[in-house]
């Protein structure tokens, strides 16, 4: 088994130099009046952010804060595939739930000081992990086809165990959501439960397969909350999801604009984090400490697109049981107003043995970083005292 060692981020002034200089270069396009965000990202902000990141961003300054991380980087071998190095981040408490968290690592850092330390009776501490999946930040790129959800679970999965957490906890959304479920059902024996804020059922409950619940579905009416749900999952159905379908179909012909203009990569993200939050204040130096962790990732900044061609051509049964129920592992749900699909509460109890759900009042997509508050207190509700999930680790229920 490898050994885990320290990392730290530290991108070359030539890498610097370099994207200055293609900053410098950039050749923008025209803009019909009044377009605001119905075309896309709008031309007056891209402009503003280009010239700030080619001539105010201080990308050491945000290296030196990611550093104060405690991060690290270990191989870890997927069936089928070459040893990948995987980063990530890796905190401890003094009395603890093992918890991993299967996103972006840098959607986690406002949670860290929130589930480092136990607060009072209330809440449990939590060690956490946090990993950069492969293709995506500080970890390796994949250079064999079919690397999809399943191989991103095993990943997570042996890196959990290569850290001595043989029994664990998840929380996940977007992508970390997906992964999360897999784990689950892949793993139930070392995923005791799971917390996601990205939830994708299959359908409506049925009678076929939830009677009870196909019964409350059939007599309830939806709230107002679940109507304003609706029809946010029909708008990005609509109007949102056009990424998804050239990121499904065709990511390498949109990798050569990501790979080479770093306003084109820019643009694309900056889109995404407006769209899918909740009037999140992103400052100037958040964007772009985000674009760059893509402009700057090991396997380049193409590499994290070709998952949804993964996911959207596997022929393996995981990618259709992620929207069914899955035993065994403890659920808990939490819904966003802004979040991309947002089901009613019954379509979300087909999904497994819920034990704690909730709707938020506000917030997005990226919870973690828009409402890190609101997110860590599902997590202490559902593991603490009290909770449908305390004590699912015996032993280890995040109190002294």
């Amino acid at each position: 088994m490898a050994t885990s060692t320290p990392f730290t981020v530290s991108v070359p002034d030539h890498r610097l130099e370099k994207l200055r200089a293609k900053l410098e270069l950039t050749e923008f396009p025209d803009e019909l009046e009044n377009a605001g965000w119905d075309y896309g990202a709008p031309l007056a902000d891209v402009k503003r952010l280009t010239a700030y990141w080619k001539d105010g961003f201080d990308w050491k300054k945000q290296e030196a804060d990611i550093n104060r991380l405690p991060q690290f980087q270990t191989q870890i071998k997927v069936d089928g595939y070459e040893a990948l190095r995987i980063h990530f981040i890796h905190q401890k408490s003094e009395n603890f739930l093992h918890g991993a968290g299967p996103g972006s690592f840098l959607e986690v850092v406002k949670l860290l000081p929130l589930l480092a330390k136990q607060n009072g009776s209330r809440a449990p501490a939590f060690h956490l992990v946090a990993p950069s999946l492969p293709n995506f930040g500080f970890s390796d790129g994949v250079n064999k086809r079919g690397f999809g959800l399943k191989q991103y679970a095993e990943t997570c999965h042996k890196l959990m165990l290569h850290l001595g957490y043989d029994q664990y906890v998840t929380q996940g959304g977007d992508w970390g959501s997906h992964i999360t479920r897999v784990i689950g059902l892949q793993y139930p024996q070392y995923c005791k439960a799971s917390h996601i804020n990205y939830v994708r059922p299959a359908h409506a409950p049925t009678f076929a397969k939830s009677p009870a619940l196909a019964l409350q579905h059939a007599l309830t009416p939806y709230s107002s909350y679940e109507k304003a749900g609706l029809a946010r999952t029909q708008w990005f159905r609509n109007e949102g999801c056009g990424y998804n379908e050239i990121q499904r179909t065709k990511p390498q012909t949109l990798g050569y604009g990501l790979a080479d203009s770093p306003v084109a990569l820019l643009a694309w993200i900056y889109e995404k984090l407006h769209d899918w939050t909740d009037s999140y204040p992103w400052t100037d130096d958040e964007i772009l400490t985000w674009v760059s962790i893509y402009w700057f990732s090991t396997a380049g900044p193409a590499a994290n697109t070709r998952i949804y061609y993964e996911v959207g051509h596997a022929t393996d049964s995981v990618r259709s049981a992620l929207g069914e129920y899955i035993p065994h592992v403890k659920l808990g749900l939490a819904y966003f107003p802004k979040d991309l699909d947002i089901p009613p509460k019954s379509w979300g109890s087909t999904l497994g043995p819920v034990v704690f759900e909730r709707q938020h009042p506000d917030g997005g997509h990226f919870a973690a970083h828009e409402r890190p508050e609101a997110l860590v207190d599902d997590l202490n509700k559902m593991f603490g005292k009290g909770g449908g999930a305390y004590g699912v680790i015996k032993g280890r229920e995040g109190y002294s």
